[in-house]
C-alpha cells in the first residue's frame, strides 16, 4: 500500500483554529457543533455567558446525574448550532477526564459534525488549558476514520476544530503531535493483513522514512542469516516467501550522532495463525493486530519527529507472519540467537519472544540511553490487568514509581511486573541455554518479560510494554475505537515529561 494510498485514512491534520476572548453571535455562526465544558458547580456568570443559558439551566436541572451530555439543545441562530454542555471536573484522574471527553465529543458525532467549537468555561486558567487538551484529544481522536475497503467511502464527518472563550491562544503542537502518532499506530494496525503484508509494510515504512527524513534500512533474510538471526528465523520459516525482515528507522536531529539515545522495538507480526500449535477460528480473528507493537514504535516515533525533539531515536521493527507448513518451526526445535544464546521452542504460539529477541539485540548493539520495546505478547497480561491497563516490565525496578506516574498522568494506564533470573527457574532447558516458554503456562506475562531481558544489555535501562490494552471493545481514555494506539501518549510522557532519558544517561555517566 503507497503512502498516497494510507493517507486516504489517516488524512491530514485537521484544521485547528483559536478564538480570544469572550464568544459573540459571529463567532456561534460559523460553528456546526458546540461542545461546552463546565464543572460541576457553576456560578451563574458562566450562565450568563452562554446563549440561552438560563433555559439549558433549568433543562440540565431535568436531567439525570451522570449523563453525558449532561444536556443537548440549540442555539438561536441562522445556522442553529447544536449545543452540548458536559460536565469534567479538573481534579479528576486523566483518564476520567479522557474518557467524559470520548463521550462528549461523540454527540457530535451523532449528526453531521462539520465544525465543532469547544469552549471550556468557568475555570481556572491552568486547569482550562488542560481541559481544553483533553477534548482536543479526543476531538482528533474521532475524527480520524480506521482503515475500511467499502464501495462508498465514509465522509469525514468532522470537517475543522475552533477552540473558543480563551484569554490568549495555546500551544497545541504537543497534543497533535500525539494525536498524530496515535492515529498512525490504530490506522496501521487496522489494516487487513493482505493489505498490509510484510512486502507492503516494509514498503510503507521506506515512503514514510522518505517523508520524515528518517534512515531507512532493511535486513532481509538472506543478511539476517549472516547475522545469526535464528530466533526472529525460526518463526518467518513458515513463510511461503522471503518477505519476512527486520527494519531500522533512524531520526537524526542536525548535528547529531550517530549513536541513539533512545531506540524502540515494536513486534510486528502480520499475521499469527499461531504455527504449527494452530489457533482456533475465534482466537485467531484478531490476528491482524499482532503487529501492533510495530505499529505503536512507529506512531512514537512519528510523534517525536513531529515534535523536533533534539536527540537521536532508533526504530527497530520486527516484520513477518507467523505461519504453519510444512516448512514451519516446531516444538521442540534448538535455534541459536543473534547473541548466541541456544533456544529450545516450546510452543509457536509464543513466536513474538522469538522475533523480539534478535531484534533487541541488534538495538543493544548501539549502546542507546534506553531501550522502550511493544508487543500485543501475551495473553496472561489481558488475564492479569485486564484491557484496561497495558503491563510494564523493566530491568531497573527504581523505574516502577515513573511508569505508573506515566501512564496516570498521560491516561494511558500501565502497572508494573517483577522480572528477574529467579523466573528463569521456569525456563531452564536440558537441551538448550533457555526454554522459549514454559509448558505450563503460568504467568506467561512475566517469563516472556524475563525471558527477552536475557537478550538486552544489563548496562542499558529497557522498558517492555506488553500491550493488553491494545483493543477494547467501545474504545478507551479519549480513543474512541476498538483498536486504541495504546502506548504513543504513555511514551511521550515518559521520554519527554518524566526526563527518564536524561535520568538514565546521568545514572549510566555516574557509573550508578
Amino acid at each position: 500500500m503507497s503512502r498516497l494510498a494510507f493517507n486516504k485514512f489517516i488524512g491530514n491534520q485537521l484544521k485547528i483554529s483559536q478564538s480570544v476572548g469572550q464568544p459573540d453571535a459571529s463567532t456561534f455562526s460559523g460553528i456546526d457543533q458546540l461542545l461546552v465544558v463546565l464543572p460541576e458547580k457553576i456560578a451563574d456568570s458562566a450562565w450568563r455567558q452562554i446563549p440561552g443559558g438560563s433555559r439549558l439551566k433549568t433543562l440540565l436541572k431535568r436531567q439525570l446525574a451522570g449523563r453525558v451530555p449532561a444536556v443537548s439543545s440549540h442555539l438561536d441562530n441562522k445556522r442553529q448550532t447544536t449545543i452540548h454542555l458536559g460536565h469534567l471536573d479538573a481534579d479528576h484522574e486523566p483518564f476520567e477526564r479522557l474518557t467524559s471527553a470520548r463521550k462528549l465529543v461523540a454527540a457530535a458525532l451523532r449528526e453531521k459534525a462539520g465544525t465543532v467549537g469547544l469552549w471550556v468555561i468557568g475555570f481556572k486558567a491552568a486547569d482550562q488549558q488542560g481541559l481544553i487538551e483533553d477534548m482536543l484529544s479526543a476531538a482528533l481522536a474521532a475524527a480520524c476514520p480506521l482503515p475500511a475497503f467499502k464501495a462508498k467511502d465514509t465522509p469525514r464527518r468532522i470537517k475543522s476544530l475552533r477552540i473558543i472563550g480563551i484569554k490568549k491562544k495555546i500551544d497545541v503542537r504537543r497534543v497533535k503531535a500525539e494525536a498524530s502518532g496515535n492515529n498512525l499506530a490504530r490506522c496501521l494496525t487496522a489494516l487487513p493483513p493482505n493489505k498490509l503484508d510484510a512486502r507492503e509494510y516494509v514498503k510503507l515504512l521506506r515512503e514514510l522514512a522518505r517523508t520524515n527524513s528518517w534512515q531507512f534500512k532493511k535486513y532481509g533474510v538472506g543478511e539476517l542469516k549472516k547475522m545469526g538471526a535464528g530466533a526472529f528465523l525460526a518463526v518467518a520459516q513458515g513463510n511461503a516467501d522471503d518477505s519476512a525482515a527486520i527494519v531500522r528507522l533512524r531520526y537524526r536531529p542536525a548535528g547529531q550522532s550517530k549513536s541513539p539515545v533512545l531506540s524502540l522495538v515494536g513486534k510486528g507480526i502480520i499475521f499469527d495463525t499461531g504455527g504449527t500449535n494452530l489457533k482456533p477460528f475465534t482466537s485467531m480473528l484478531d490476528m491482524h493486530i499482532d503487529m501492533g507493537g510495530s505499529a505503536v514504535a512507529v506512531g512514537t516515533l512519528q510523534a517525536l519527529t513531529d515534535l523536533g525533539v533534539p536527540f537521536a531515536i532508533d526504530c527497530w521493527l520486527a516484520i513477518t507472519e507467523n505461519r504453519t507448513g510444512p516448512t514451519a518451526y516446531k516444538s521442540q526445535d534448538v535455534v541459536t540467537a543473534a547473541n548466541g544464546t541456544t533456544i529450545q521452542t516450546i510452543h509457536t504460539d509464543a513466536e513474538g519472544r522469538m522475533a523480539l529477541a534478535d531484534t533487541l539485540v541488534f538495538a543493544s548493539r548501539d549502546k542507546p540511553a534506553f531501550i522502550l520495546d511493544y508487543a500485543t505478547l501475551t495473553g496472561a497480561c489481558m488475564t492479569a490487568i485486564t484491557t484496561r491497563y497495558s503491563g510494564v516490565f523493566t530491568n531497573h525496578p527504581d523505574l516502577h514509581p515513573v511508569l505508573k506516574k506515566s501512564g496516570r498522568d498521560s491516561g494511558e494506564r500501565v502497572w508494573p511486573f517483577p522480572i528477574g533470573k529467579e523466573f528463569l527457574e521456569e525456563l531452564k532447558s536440558d537441551t538448550a541455554d533457555l526454554m522459549q516458554c514454559s509448558a505450563n503456562g503460568g504467568g506467561d506475562h512475566i517469563l516472556a518479560a524475563s525471558f527477552l531481558n536475557e537478550f538486552v544489555d544489563a548496562k542499558i535501562p529497557w522498558v517492555h510494554v506488553d500491550l493488553s490494552a491494545c483493543k477494547r471493545k467501545g474504545g478507551l481514555a479519549h480513543i474512541p475505537t476498538d483498536i486504541t494506539g495504546f502506548g504513543v501518549r504513555f511514551s511521550l510522557h515518559l521520554i519527554l515529561d518524566k526526563n527518564v532519558l536524561n535520568e538514565t544517561r546521568r545514572r549510566r555517566e555516574s557509573g550508578q
